[in-house]
């Protein structure tokens, strides 16, 4: 198979901003998954009341037909915990036994305390060691689970608790036409833990970035600090350069997955199940178009929850492990992009 040129080769100039890696010796395994997703659904159909658009528009240029709304009253660590409750049950582990929490999300519950140790009070874990990864915003799960595999490297680290979430809604100006329509809100969890298997766990990774300001919130930091001026403005609220968004993710998510499965000895057609962040059903499918990979090998939940952020891989592999479809020996590939920009894969091995 000849790659398309947006599959160039690891050390090709344009990749100069992408560090490919190889795999961790000692092995581990996703345990158990979760999910959590507020009751609250918004069709497209509701969008339309007050926003200029219409179902077809939506539908055709995202995938997207209904998302979800977290409650007014709740905040992502309730997302958190709710999603980690049923995947630390489905590992047979219980929150004590937790050595690290890890909580991807770009939609903090406040700046101070932190959400992770928010959420690890809530569980009860605790001799958990509480990590928060928000700088790679949708991106932030591929990071999460790359430090966990490094984690689980140490011998007194038995089991990791990672979680993918954001309440959206929370940073969307209401009457954004398209970040309106985009993103819902959900959490995703998944408990990863030593096993005995060998050649099992990471196989290999290939992480980059490169600064762009074509997705921000640039209202709230020490640059432009909350003032009645940007409240007004709405600095507080996401802004995003769509055509920069798609030109990226489809160069560097096809870039990626190449470097990372080259990395591990394998190629993109030879992977068995690749978890995507549920950004853009065209985003998805032009990328599994430049790379060959049959579509049914890539779950889709962005159709029925949007783009939930963080918790978007999350959801793809709860979709394929809590139905029994994650195997022994099934190799797999979580791959995800965000503002920043960040992106990433991750080539695995389930034991």
């Amino acid at each position: 198979m000849t790659l398309a040129p947006a599959c160039a080769p690891e050390h090709s100039p344009g990749l100069a901003d992408s560090h490919t890696g190889g795999g961790l010796p000692i092995p581990f395994a996703v345990a158990g998954t979760g999910l959590h997703l507020p009751p609250t659904v918004v069709t497209n159909k509701d969008l339309t009341r007050n926003l200029r658009t219409s179902d077809e528009w939506i539908t055709s240029r995202t995938g997207i037909r209904e998302r979800r709304r977290l409650a007014p009253e709740l905040a992502t660590s309730d997302m958190c915990v709710a999603a980690a409750l049923p995947a630390l049950e489905a590992a047979r582990v219980a929150p004590s036994e937790l050595d690290a929490i890890i909580v991807a999300s770009y939609t903090a519950d406040q700046p101070l305390p932190s959400t992770s140790v928010i959420v690890k009070q809530a569980l009860g874990a605790n001799r958990a060691m509480a990590s928060n990864v928000s700088h790679a915003a949708c991106a932030s799960g591929i990071h999460a689970v790359l430090q966990a595999a490094h984690l689980l490297q140490n011998p007194s680290v038995r089991a990791v608790l990672v979680i993918g979430a954001d309440c959206a809604s929370r940073v969307i100006r209401p009457t954004d036409r398209t970040g309106g329509v985009f993103f819902g809100d959900a959490a995703g969890a998944v408990v990863l833990s030593r096993a005995e298997t060998v050649g099992a766990g990471l196989l290999s990774y290939d992480i980059g970035s490169q600064l762009s300001y074509a997705v921000q919130i640039p209202g709230g930091g020490s640059r432009l600090p909350t003032s009645a001026d940007t409240l007004t403005s709405g600095a507080h609220y996401v802004s995003m350069d769509g055509p920069a968004v798609w030109e990226t993710a489809t160069t560097r998510l096809p870039q990626s997955i190449a470097n990372a499965t080259r990395r591990a000895g394998l190629t993109p057609t030879g992977i068995d199940h690749y978890f995507f962040h549920q950004a853009n059903i065209n985003i998805l499918g032009e990328t599994l178009r430049r790379l060959e990979i049959p579509a049914d090998r890539a779950p889709i939940t962005l159709d029925r929850l949007g783009n939930t952020g963080a918790a978007g891989l999350f959801t793809a592999l709860h979709t394929t492990a809590a139905s029994g479809r994650l195997r022994a020996g099934d190799t797999y590939v979580m791959c995800a992009i965000g503002a920043g920009f960040h992106w990433g894969t991750l080539c695995l091995r389930q034991a």
